[in-house]
């Protein structure tokens, strides 16, 4: 069989980051037609390997490189970034960047017309690729006014448009719906069957099954290089490197069984041999849902429409109560108008109808800034709100705007940082972050306010496990202290594990709102949003109860 790529000895520094070895002595061979999965911790070095591949690095990341890296046989040292076009497609972790054109058709033709391709064919390709990512129907829209998921499959698109022999996505799936992240998985399964080279560098372990094999990469070293089969069965050592273990063979292992069986068909018949679940545990857990007791009213939407400029309808007579100290999931797919929801609660968006309420006063007429001394607000992507010189100067931006002393600035900033895990990073330029830090510093500059309402907008996006799990633990922290906390999230793990409510929306409408576990016992109306719940809730609702997390089905089993 051909190698697709050959990483000999591949050592990288970026200038300006002193000796540390970004990748150090990678060495890994890639079969032509072979599906291969990248993991690893935030900083492992996975996006830079990737870049390596298409001279992105160190033609335009700066630094020095030593090893050698042949496609298809050649060595590409001496290659133009340009050569490697048709060879080589990568779709980026910030997938925005590659975004440029006025509309939606034209984005996915750039690629063909630069390499000279006849405009039938182009055609052809555009619409071809649009069917493949689900956005045949946005060909005339403005990239801008697509969401985030929907311009995630839109930067896929455009690479398949080039037909490049391997295919190369780097977190390709991070902002996608539930639905959508399997869509983008089922194309990687036929895009290998028409002989493309896979390399996917993702978080999503349910969704690497069909892989042929999965590498981790720790401070820039492969550790492990196995199949599937038996690295999704080390829990532990997946964990350690900062990814969420497989939940079906977490559990098993934590309920004592020695089967770890690695879908929900196989976990049912085992669980059903050897387990029994306890009514009265369930029922516990069930009557902790109804006791929690909530405050006032303090946000309120009363028949909320609302009609983007080119016409589109994204609300359509949204009417919901939030109340004090509640921790309130909102989840649809993409482009359902969880978003656009979100915005008006603190008068980013003012509705076509209707009007919304904060703590009993309609919000319109009322300025933004007024707004967010108590409503703080993290936009999905951090690069919409991020804008000063260093990390310090961006969190202490809305403090020194409400007319807070710079020695209670200093205090407030260095507690802010603490809380995200960037501290000493005060004199860092934000840009020159990786994304994910990106992510906790637009974090740490909205909790620098101490807001009583706080809204994220897909808050885990861009983070390993580890720092996925310290940003949640902090909204519950902040949330038992008695903040209301409002997220958007397609990580259906997150929603059953740290939200008490969940309401979903369709296509600008609300068609489940309750406790997220009601919400998730209806599987079949979830459906229809494109949603599915984790595995773990998937099992459980298939044994007639709807258990939330690993530790509530471990409370409620029992051995037979």
């Amino acid at each position: 069989m051909k190698h697709a790529i050959e990483v000999q000895n591949l050592s990288f520094s970026y200038f300006g980051g002193g000796d540390v070895k970004v990748l150090d002595k990678i060495n890994l061979l890639v079969n032509e037609g072979e599906f291969v999965v990248i993991m690893g911790e935030t900083g492992a070095g996975k996006s830079t390997l990737c870049q390596c591949l298409n001279l992105l690095v160190p033609r335009f990341r700066k630094g020095r490189l030593t090893g050698k890296i042949r496609i298809f046989g050649e060595d590409i040292k001496n290659k133009r970034v340009y050569d490697l076009a048709d060879k080589v497609g990568l779709v980026f972790q910030d997938f925005e960047y590659q975004l440029f054109s006025t509309n939606v058709e034209l984005e996915v033709a750039f690629g063909p017309e630069n390499l000279s391709i006849p405009k039938e064919t182009i055609n052809e390709r555009v619409n071809d690729c649009l069917k493949k990512v689900d956005l045949i129907e946005f060909k005339g829209r403005s990239p801008t006014n697509l969401s985030g998921g929907e311009k995630q499959r839109l930067a896929i698109a455009s690479i398949l448009s080039i037909k490049p022999r391997i295919l190369v996505m780097d977190e390709a799936t991070t902002d996608l719906d539930p639905k959508g992240k399997l869509e983008i998985f089922k194309l990687a399964k036929i895009l290998r069957d028409e002989g493309t080279t896979l390399i996917m560098v993702t978080h999503e372990i349910e969704e690497v099954l069909d892989a042929d094999r999965i590498i981790i990469v720790k401070q820039g070293r492969i550790v492990l290089e196995d199949t599937p089969k038996h690295v999704l069965k080390r829990s532990s050592l997946l964990e350690e490197n900062g990814i969420r273990p497989h939940q079906l063979t977490r559990l098993f292992q934590k309920i004592g069984s020695r089967s770890l069986p690695l879908t929900i068909d196989k976990a049912l018949q085992r669980f059903k041999k050897d387990f029994i679940l306890l009514d009265d545990r369930y029922k516990r857990l069930v009557n902790k849902d109804k006791e929690r007791s909530y405050g006032k009213i303090v946000i309120e939407v009363n028949d909320l429409e609302y009609i983007y400029p080119e016409g589109q309808k994204a609300l359509d007579g949204i009417s919901l109560r939030i109340r004090e100290g509640e921790f309130v999931a909102l989840v649809g797919q993409n482009g359902s108008g969880k978003t656009t929801l979100a915005k008006h609660f603190n008068g980013l968006l003012k509705g076509s109808r209707g009007d919304v309420k904060c703590f009993g006063e309609n919000i319109k007429g009322k300025k933004i800034s007024e707004l967010s001394r108590v409503i703080g607000y993290v936009f999905q992507n951090p690069d919409h709100q991020i804008f000063s010189n260093t990390v310090k100067d961006e969190i202490a931006f809305s403090l020194r705007n409400f007319g807070y002393t710079e020695s209670e600035i200093s205090t407030r900033v260095d507690e802010a940082l603490e809380e995200v895990g960037l501290l000493g990073y005060e004199r860092e330029d934000p840009f020159s972050l990786g994304k994910g830090e990106r992510q906790r510093l637009a974090i740490a500059s909205v909790l620098v306010t101490r807001p009583q309402i706080l809204i994220l907008d897909e808050p885990t996006t861009g983070l390993d496990y580890s720092e996925q799990k310290q940003i949640m633990k902090l909204l519950e922290r902040l949330n038992k202290e008695g903040t209301t906390i409002i997220i958007i999230t397609h990580n259906m793990w997150i929603v059953a594990e740290y939200t008490h409510r969940s309401i979903v929306i369709h296509e600008g409408k609300i068609i489940l709102d309750g406790t997220t576990r009601e919400v998730f016992s209806k599987e079949h109306i979830l459906e229809r949003s494109n949603l599915y719940p984790p595995d773990i809730v998937r099992l459980s609702n298939r044994l007639g109860k709807t258990l939330l997390s690993i530790e509530e089905f471990k409370y409620c089993t029992e051995r037979r």
